[in-house]
Order: C-alpha cells, then sequence, then structure tokens
C-alpha cells in the first residue's frame, strides 16, 4: 500500500475507533472494499445473496448436474460482485448503471450456455463464432470482477497466461509449444470443464461456499464471541493469561473463520488493552496477535479456501487433508505457546485483574454447544458423510442449537443476515478460484508444468534441498502479490511436479505448497495480517512485521520436515516406509522439543536472557532435532562413514544449556524486572 493510501481514521473519531477502522480496512484490502448499500439496492442485493446461499444448500442436500452447478455458482458470483464491489472507490456506496448492465450479461451469457445442453459442450472444440464472442466477453467480465474484489495482480497473471497460450511458436525453447488459436482456446476455457470452470470452480462451488455459510452461522450464534470469552475465563488474572488468551481464543476462532486478518482484527480489539496492561512491548503484541491469525489458516477443521483445493487436486477426501493437518498445526501452536512464555519473562507480564460475567463452568454449560457445532463438521465426516453433506449438516446443527439460548438464536433477522453474508464472504475466493481456472486450463494445455518442473530440478541440479528451497522461494514471491488461495493454485500446478519428480509424496509436496503460499499473510510488501495488527496496537508495521516473522518460525520450518526427511511425513500422519507408528510419535516429539529450543533462540531467552553462546547452542539442538535426518545425510557425505544419535545430539545440547542457565546465578537485577 503507498503510503498515502494508508487507512486513516475519521475526524471524531476516538483512538480506539481510528484504530479499528484503520484495522478493518485491512480486511477490506483482503476481502475488497464493498457498497454498503441501503433501501431497494440493499434489499435486491440481499435477496440474491441470500438466495445464492439458499441454491448451495440445496445443491449440498440433493444433486445438481456438475455443470450446471459450476455455472450457475459463477453467475451469482459474478452478479453480485458487479453489485457490491465499484468499479472504483470514488463510485462506492452506490449501484452504477454499468454493473446492472454487466450483471444482465452475465445472466444472459449462463442463459445461452445453460440452455444449449449437450450441444453446446460438444462444440469446445470447435466452437462458432458466437461462442467465441460470448467466452471473449465472459473471460473479460470475469477479469474485472477480479480486478474489483482483489485487485490487478491475478487479472494480469491470468492475462499473461493467455498470451503464452497464443505465443506457444514464437517463443524459444525451453518455453515453447505448439501454440494454440483464439477459438481452440476460447473453447477450452470457457466451453470444457478443465478451464476457468475446472478444478477450482469445483471446490469453490461446492466447498468453500458453504463452509463460509457455516462459518457465517457460527458468527451470528454468537460463537465467535463465545470463543474469546471462554480463553479469557479460562485464562484468568493469571501472569501472561493476556498472552495464553490470545493463542487459545485464536485456534478457536480461526477455526471458522478462515480468515487470518479478521481473526487478527478480532482477537487485537478485545486482547490487546490486556495484554498493554500485562506489560507487552506494542509490536510483538503485534506481532503475536498476526501469528495467531496466521493459524486461522491452517487450523482444522476449517483451514482456508486453498485446503479444500489439495483434496481435490490429489483425489483424496476433505477428511484426509485435516488429518495431515493436525501434528503440524499442534505444533505450531505449541512453539507459539512457547515463545508467549518466553515474552512473558522478557517483558516481566504481569497477571491482569478479570473479572469475568460468569465462571468457566456457567459459561460452559449456558453456550458451550458451540464446541458441537465446531467439531460436528469432522464428527459427521468420520461418520462416513461427504464434506459436502457433513457441513450441510453441521450448518443445520448450528442453526437449531442457537435456538438453546435466545441471546444466540438465529431469529428471522439473523438468519437473512447470515444467509447474505454467507454468499458475499465467498466472493473473493471464488472469484479468485475462477480466474485461476484460466492458469491451470493453459498449464496443462500447454503442458507447462512439466517444463517448469524440469527447469528447477536441472538449475537445482537434481539435489532434492535445493528444489525445495527454490519451490519455497517461487511460493513466497508469487504469494508477496496474490491471495493465499491463487497463490496455491499457481504453485500447485507448476512447481508441485518438480518435487513429486524427486520422490517427495504428491501430498507431502503440496502441504508443503499450501504452508509457503499461506506465510504471504506475514510477508511485506503485502503483510495484512501484521498491517491490521499494528493499527491496532499502534506500532510500526514493519516492526511488527519483523515480530510475526519470528513467531511463526514453525511454518517456515516444518514443511521442509515432512519434504526432506524420509521420516518427517510423520508429521502428516503418515506411517514412514519400514516403520510403525512409533515413528510418527518420535519424529513429533523430535519437532516439538527442537521449535522449543528453535523458540528460546528466537527469543534470546530461555531459563533468563541468552549469551550469543547461549543462543547459538540453542540453534544448534534445534537443528538437530527438526532436522536429525538431513544432517545426517549431509555429514556423512562428508566424512564417508555413517553416523547416528544426531536428535539425541540436540537434545543433550539444550538440556545443557538449561542446566548451565539453571545453575549460575542470574544477573543482578533480572528477576526483579523481566524487560530488556
Amino acid at each position: 500500500m503507498a503510503e498515502d493510501e494508508k487507512p486513516v481514521a475519521a475526524p471524531g473519531m476516538t483512538d480506539t475507533e481510528g484504530d479499528l477502522r484503520r484495522a478493518e480496512a485491512y480486511i477490506e484490502q483482503e476481502e475488497g472494499a464493498t457498497n454498503r448499500l441501503s433501501g431497494w439496492a440493499g434489499m435486491a442485493v440481499t435477496a440474491i445473496a441470500v438466495a445464492m446461499s439458499l441454491f448451495h444448500l440445496y445443491a449440498a442436500y440433493d444433486i445438481v448436474p456438475t455443470q450446471e452447478l459450476r455455472y450457475i455458482h459463477v453467475g451469482f458470483v459474478l452478479v453480485l460482485c458487479f453489485l457490491l464491489f465499484p468499479v472504483a472507490r470514488r463510485f462506492r456506496d452506490g449501484i452504477r448503471w454499468w454493473d446492472v448492465l454487466m450483471g444482465a450479461v452475465v445472466v444472459a451469457i449462463f442463459a445461452y450456455a445453460l440452455s444449449g445442453g449437450d450441444d453446446f459442450t460438444d462444440r469446445a472444440t470447435v466452437p462458432n463464432r458466437l461462442d467465441v464472442f460470448v467466452g471473449v466477453v465472459f473471460i473479460v467480465l470475469l477479469i474485472e470482477a477480479t480486478r474489483r474484489t482483489i485487485g490487478w495482480i491475478v487479472p494480469v497473471i491470468a492475462l499473461c497466461f493467455i498470451a503464452y497460450a497464443l505465443a506457444g511458436p514464437w517463443l524459444s525453447p525451453p518455453w515453447n509449444h505448439r501454440g494454440y488459436g483464439f477459438d481452440a482456446l476460447v473453447g477450452h476455457l470457457f466451453i470444457t470443464l478443465e478451464g476457468i470452470f475446472g478444478v477450482p470452480v469445483d471446490v469453490s462451488a461446492t466447498l468453500i461456499v458453504l463452509f463460509c455459510i457455516f462459518g457465517a452461522f457460527l458468527q451470528h450464534s454468537g460463537a465467535g464471541k463465545f470463543f474469546i470469552d471462554f480463553s479469557m475465563t479460562l485464562m484468568g488474572s493469571r501472569a501472561n493469561a493476556a498472552g495464553r488468551t490470545v493463542v487459545l481464543s485464536s485456534f478457536l476462532l480461526g477455526g471458522p473463520s478462515g480468515s487470518g486478518v479478521a481473526t487478527t482484527v478480532s482477537i487485537g480489539a478485545v486482547a490487546y488493552p490486556m495484554m498493554k496492561r500485562a506489560g507487552f512491548e506494542r509490536n510483538a503484541a503485534g506481532g503475536l496477535l498476526a501469528a495467531g491469525g496466521l493459524g486461522a489458516i491452517i487450523s482444522p477443521p476449517v483451514l482456508g479456501a486453498a485446503a479444500f483445493l489439495i483434496a481435490e487436486f490429489l483425489k483424496i477426501s476433505y477428511l484426509d487433508v485435516i488429518w495431515m493437518a493436525t501434528i503440524p498445526t499442534v505444533l505450531y501452536y505449541l512453539a507459539l505457546l512457547f515463545m508467549v512464555e518466553l515474552d512473558a519473562r522478557r517483558f516481566g507480564a504481569r497477571g491482569e485483574p478479570y473479572v469475568p460475567e460468569m465462571s468457566l463452568g456457567q459459561l460452559s454449560r449456558r453456550y458451550g454447544f458451540h464446541f458441537i457445532s465446531l467439531v460436528s463438521i469432522v464428527v459427521f465426516m468420520v461418520w462416513g458423510y461427504s464434506p459436502t453433506t457433513s457441513v450441510f449438516y453441521a450448518t443445520l446443527m448450528t442453526m437449531l442449537m442457537s435456538y438453546l439460548t435466545r441471546e444466540t438464536a438465529l431469529t428471522p433477522k439473523k438468519l437473512v443476515k447470515a444467509l447474505s453474508d454467507g454468499s458475499t464472504s465467498a466472493l473473493t475466493a471464488a472469484t479468485t478460484c475462477a480466474t485461476a481456472g484460466i492458469i491451470v486450463g493453459v498449464v496443462t494445455l500447454t503442458g507447462l508444468g512439466l517444463k517448469f518442473s524440469s527447469i528447477v530440478i536441472d538449475y537445482a541440479g537434481g539435489s532434492l534441498l535445493l528444489t525445495a528451497l527454490y519451490t519455497a522461494l517461487i511460493v513466497w514471491i508469487i504469494g508477496l502479490a496474490v491471495p493465499v488461495t491463487a497463490s496455491y493454485i499457481i504453485c500447485a500446478v507448476i512447481a508441485a511436479p518438480a518435487l513429486i519428480k524427486l520422490g517427495v509424496p504428491d501430498y507431502a509436496a503440496h502441504m508443503f505448497i499450501f504452508y509457503y503460499s499461506v506465510l504471504s499473510e506475514v510477508s511485506p510488501p503485502t503483510a495484512l495480517s501484521p498491517f491490521a495488527a499494528a493499527a491496532i496496537t499502534g506500532g510500526d508495521p514493519y516492526k511488527t512485521t519483523l515480530h510475526a516473522w519470528k513467531y511463526t518460525l514453525p511454518a517456515f520450518l516444518v514443511p521442509f520436515v515432512f519434504v526432506l526427511d524420509p521420516q518427517g511425513i510423520g508429521l502428516l500422519l503418515k506411517v514412514p516406509a519400514n516403520g510403525s507408528a512409533i515413528d510418527i510419535v518420535m519424529i513429533t516429539l523430535k519437532a516439538a522439543f527442537g521449535l522449543a529450543f528453535l523458540a528460546a533462540a528466537a527469543q534470546g531467552w530461555a531459563l533468563r536472557r541468552t549469551t550469543l553462546v547461549e543462543r547459538l547452542l540453542l540453534v544448534l539442538a534445534g537443528l538437530l532435532l527438526v532436522f536429525p535426518s538431513l544432517i545426517e545425510a549431509g555429514v556423512e557425505s562428508v566424512i564417508g562413514r555413517d553416523i547416528e544419535y544426531t536428535a539425541t545430539a540436540g537434545l543433550v545440547v539444550g538440556i545443557l544449556v538449561l542446566l548451565k542457565q539453571r545453575m549460575l546465578p542470574a544477573p543482578h537485577g533480572l528477576h526483579a524486572a523481566g524487560r530488556q
């Protein structure tokens, strides 16, 4: 964001109101700045959004033909995008005639496609002039809708891929291909189910929108407030209760929200005043809030939109993706908790008096049904239902259970709002998926994925380590400019094949790319979560981002474990070759201890402030535990003989550092004030 475009508070606002307004502006950057409509315009848009939610709930309950479902889904999405997202900010808060015209053209296009039936789909390879004209108009409208929701970058990338498909014969090796005419390209992208209406749109139409509706039902039934109140009441007034509250509430609230920035703002508005009074430095507090928000995208049962795509790309159950994400999520929050505890010592965090409205037991008895709503999706999937059916029944259960108390009841007004918000919250991900379909379509049509993987492997000299580093760098760079969903889709089709070619299991390669796509949430210049946190805390955005990087250390390291270490797939709950379930336990324990030592090194604090030598030894101990097989292989290649017990050596080094700190007297005044 340019300096003159930074969100500012409106005149007359209090400091707190101004901070929240600036933070909400960062949510708008992630989810788009929508029109605030009232009167007939607002009622009309609400009616369309409610109709979209009801249609998708019906499609989850009863069978709707695949092509019809995807066409109607994208039709609803584009119409709402043109009515809700202005063509430019100066036209905000009003629907213009051109918005209505573009929405009407979208309806006409899909009426033409659906009325054509099988004859229309059969013309995919040889479309007639009208097909091509309609397809071109549709692609232009799709790109414009995507520009309105997430900005120029993804549309420009999509246009570059279209240009690549058209210019194939004129490119130099190895990028050249036989080329495709305009008619063939439009037919492939618009008519078939391998382009715009391919896998990403299928996931958007069957899972993403339903989980957004489920999240809206949870939110409007008061689940978000309950999870924060539960966390604050559980932690009470003990020392470091503020930091622990952020970690616990981010996990609980992040699951149903699925949005990193929204989770950061929701928790920050409540928790930061408590963190400030407890003694947290503002940039560190902002970094912790952003790291907690990042957990929203990697936390089961909802994860982020990209997780649904993993299941579809790999042709596995979404329940499998949830299981694979379980241990990395636990390690992430465990490391976050380690750092929070160390922060409490560094800043001398104090217990903050907190008087809850009711006791933990009373709160749980009155509102604890929200936990049932949250885990019901997993229960239904374990029971044997598909993810689509599971989220349908979980949404229905959330609605019914809301009537257990008067405050949480989804009254007709709340129900309409939940149905409307469910659809509108899916628009950004849906347009991203549809436009990413252009990229996927071109990659499959031209074979770019295989070419790109060969180029990456050649540059890496066939080294898995270098290939993983190059892949992480590519994903990270792309993630700086595009949302998580788009970053994952692009890299899944062009970068994952390189890792798979070198023997990495396909599920590990895709999870690796997923986690590095998520890191765009805390990476400048588009680090929206830390910037939103800094707006709340009043800290420096870039210093806050650096703190967020420190807190998210496990998110950077753990993915390399299940790509580079043969035993590392145990972190994805997969039994290693010639191994057993014990190997899963062992690799998890090694990673947990290793991350704890690395957390201490990153904070510069273990039992007390660390010296430079102690810090370096803790880094060594952490790496020996997190990457034992990789380090063993590297050392063996140098010394020419087998070595063992690398992880044991790491554990010993870490324990010796802790014993040294325990036994030596603390510097004068260190215990009296834990501040740096």
